[in-house]
Formats: C-alpha cells, sequence, structure tokens
C-alpha cells in the first residue's frame, strides 16, 4: 500500500484544465508510494467498493483529496464515498480508530476568485468559512486537516500558473511530512460511546 493517497474526485476530468494536469503531473516520474484513485472513473455507476477503499486507505498516512469545489463543498461522488467508506465503527466510533493520526489534505480550484471569496465578494465569506465540513470529518475520524491548497479563477489561469500550482502540488507530496512538522500535532480525540448528542440507531 502506498503511504500517500490521492482520491481524485471531477466529474468531467476530460473537460477541466487544472485537475487532468494535475493527475498528469502526478503520474509522470516523481514522487514514489502514491496510490492515486479517480473515484468518477472507478465507479461511473456509483456502487462503491467499500471494502477496496477502505484497504487503500488502511495503510496511508496522507489522504489528499482532490476535486474542484461544487455548491461550496465537494462534488456527489466525494460526498457519497465519505457517507459509505468513512462508516461507524471503522473510521470513528466505538473501534472506529482506523483513521487515527493520519493526515487529510484538501487541494481543489474555485472558479471565483480570491476577491469572491471574501466579505466584499459575491461569495460573501473567505474560503476557509466554507471549510468546517471538511474540518469536522477528519476531527471525528481522529485525522490532521492540513491547509487547504486552493487555486482560485481556475477557469482563468494561464498555462503558467497551471504549471507552478501543479509543480507546488507535486513537490509537497514528495517532502511530506517535512512541511507539516511546524503544524500542530494531531489533539487526542475521545468520542464518547454513548451521547445524548447522537442519536440512536433504528
Amino acid at each position: 500500500m502506498a503511504s500517500t493517497l490521492v482520491l481524485l474526485a471531477h466529474p468531467h476530468l476530460e473537460h477541466s484544465r487544472v485537475h487532468r494536469g494535475l493527475l498528469q503531473a502526478l503520474r509522470a516520474p516523481g514522487p514514489a508510494d502514491i496510490e492515486v484513485r479517480d473515484l468518477y472513473a472507478l465507479y461511473p455507476d456509483y456502487l462503491i467498493d467499500v471494502p477496496a477503499e477502505q484497504a487503500a486507505l488502511a495503510d496511508a498516512r496522507l489522504v489528499v483529496w482532490q476535486h474542484p469545489m461544487h455548491w461550496y463543498g465537494m462534488p456527489a461522488l466525494m460526498k457519497l464515498w465519505v457517507d459509505e467508506v468513512l462508516s461507524f465503527g471503522w473510521a470513528y466510533g466505538p473501534g472506529g480508530t482506523h483513521l487515527r493520526d493520519k493526515d487529510l489534505w484538501l487541494v481543489t480550484s474555485t472558479g471565483g476568485s480570491v476577491h469572491a471569496y471574501s466579505e466584499a465578494g459575491y461569495n460573501r465569506h473567505p474560503f476557509d468559512d466554507f471549510m468546517p465540513p471538511y474540518r469536522q470529518t477528519a476531527e471525528l475520524c481522529g485525522m490532521r486537516f492540513l491547509p487547504p491548497k486552493v487555486l482560485h479563477s481556475a477557469q482563468r489561469a494561464t498555462e503558467a500558473e497551471l504549471q507552478a500550482f501543479s509543480a507546488a502540488y507535486v513537490k509537497k507530496l514528495a517532502t511530506y511530512p517535512d512541511w507539516t512538522l511546524h503544524l500542530s500535532p494531531t489533539e487526542e480525540h475521545t468520542i464518547p460511546v454513548a451521547s445524548s448528542d447522537r442519536p440512536a440507531a433504528e
């Protein structure tokens, strides 16, 4: 198993300059010990092989979610992957320790500009305001959520900007975990086995 697992989720990868370019950069000679799983290519029918996905996660130290932002969140198949793969008793809850102390890194693109993701822009919030679902998912699973890598104004990016973004992405993967050492360590997470906050199973 690879120590870095990249989960790519783009429903129209053939039309994406950004994520198609990132995939090509990952497949070129470069960082070793990286597994890339293109979820839309693997599961065009949306029937996710949960045991296979959990096995791919098992030995990874770094899990990368690479996708464009869709309506301020992840594409549909990525959300289904989260719902089914990060299951109770495996990723969280009693016995759910398989992802504990791993790192989760979001690498994404937006159609909007940096200004669009500000209080004065049309999204009315900075980009980080849309991150709580990602951050809390990592928290619940005992993972450390790394600072996201974001390319804004993706459709208007020049070839030089795309190449620079790809090069920086590959460099960070190649130098992991060195660039994470100054970040705060994973805190000890204690999720109650029984809690009044969680509805009883039906």
